[in-house]
């Protein structure tokens, strides 16, 4: 079943790689236009070259800058027409426990996790809303549910993002615009190898679908690390009329990790 986007308009944030860059593919498919972003042109640029129809704008922008947001944002409604659809996958992720965790690792994570969040979705809801339709989507993660040793800093800055989704979502639904989020588990990404033992990928791969008990972390039930491309997929659902009676849902996407009901 198609999810109707034909010649909708999307941005998303975090283009460049793994989760965004999936989201941009799934999108494509199933008809969107996609405006790309990312930090750094290179990755984005690689998508316009893979989607060789013009259905990518690629573009680059720090959704930390709230100038630079709201600039992209009125350039490319000029150039391309109304957005429909943004969602957020912009994240930055610095493991540390607490107590070793610096004020610029906090401030850091936070200015892209959830602030850029604010940024990015505040932008587009000043437009959606006076239009009265409009979808936002914000990848977050389980771990903004879940206490995760080592990743304070990073399930804090996602839980931050989930319930400034739903607060959007409340105050946009008279306005016929939806905020949902996807909160993932652990899924084949640059984020994810980051925190493997190098050289040692296959078996750092298998401690985290069996779990460990040292740091309090269940395992995945289904038996397999997420690819992308399994959230994108959610994304897309939320993002479409699909989904039209769903807004300030939070769609966890981790095969069972977290047990949540």
């Amino acid at each position: 079943m198609t999810a109707g986007l034909d010649g909708r308009l999307a941005l998303v944030t975090g283009a460049g790689r793994g989760i965004g860059a999936a989201v941009v593919t799934a999108l494509t498919e199933q008809g969107a236009r996609v405006v790309a972003t990312d930090r750094t042109p290179e990755g984005v640029e690689a998508l316009t070259d893979e989607h060789g129809d013009g259905r990518v704008t690629a573009r680059a922008l720090d959704v930390t800058d709230a100038d630079a947001v709201e600039t992209l944002v009125d350039e490319a409604e000029r150039a391309l027409g109304p957005l429909d659809i943004v969602v957020n996958v912009a994240g930055v992720l610095r493991a540390s426990d607490v107590v070793d965790l610096t004020d610029d690792d906090w401030a850091a994570t936070f200015a892209v996790n959830s602030t850029g969040v604010f940024h990015v979705s505040r932008a587009a809801a000043r437009r959606m809303s006076g239009r009265g339709r409009g979808s936002i989507v914000t990848v977050a993660s389980n771990a903004a549910g879940v206490p995760r040793a080592g990743l304070a800093a990073y399930a804090a800055s996602k839980a931050a993002a989930v319930m400034f989704t739903k607060c959007l979502g409340l105050e946009l639904a008279g306005r016929g615009v939806r905020c949902n989020t996807v909160s993932p588990g652990s899924t084949l990404t640059d984020m994810q190898r980051a925190l493997w033992t190098p050289g040692e990928e296959d078996a750092s791969a298998r401690r985290v679908i069996d779990g460990d008990l040292a740091t309090y972390r269940t395992g995945i039930p289904l038996g397999r690390i997420a690819d992308p491309a399994d959230i994108a997929d959610a994304v897309v659902f939320l993002a479409s009329d699909r989904a039209r009676h769903i807004t300030m849902h939070d769609l966890y996407v981790d095969g069972g990790a977290t047990l949540r009901a």
